[in-house]
């Protein structure tokens, strides 16, 4: 079974057991999101908003951690004007702990209708 989540303004496809980096979350523990897609082992997808009211995603947080730096640098000509600067982006590693599906409601019984004598 496979969900895909959405987190930091992005899609990840998760199996359970998966460990994978998302864009700085802020606490420790568990996590939960509501999955966007939902498939099963058995090729059903589930994409419904109704449907996927009861479905999470549960992750817990192993850490912290920085990507790469990505180096910036402006420069014009003739005028002098040189700028530097730089970003490195922060990353929250998850992993995938439980992937639960939808929650099928129960069936309603009709009434049972009285015999008539």
């Amino acid at each position: 079974m496979y969900a895909i989540i959405r987190t930091g303004g992005k899609q990840t496809k998760v199996h359970e057991g998966d460990v994978i980096d998302v864009e700085r979350l802020h606490g420790d523990g568990e996590v939960t999101f509501t999955p966007l897609l939902l498939v099963d082992d058995k090729g059903k997808v589930t994409s419904g908003r109704e449907e996927l009211r009861n479905a999470k995603v549960t992750a817990r947080v192993l850490g912290a951690s920085a990507g790469e730096k990505i180096e910036m640098f402006k420069y014009k000509a003739k005028t002098g004007y040189r700028l530097r600067g730089g970003h490195r982006q922060k990353y929250t590693r998850l992993e995938v702990l439980k992937i639960e599906g939808p929650k099928k409601a129960a069936a309603k019984k009709a009434p049972a209708v009285g015999e008539e004598g």
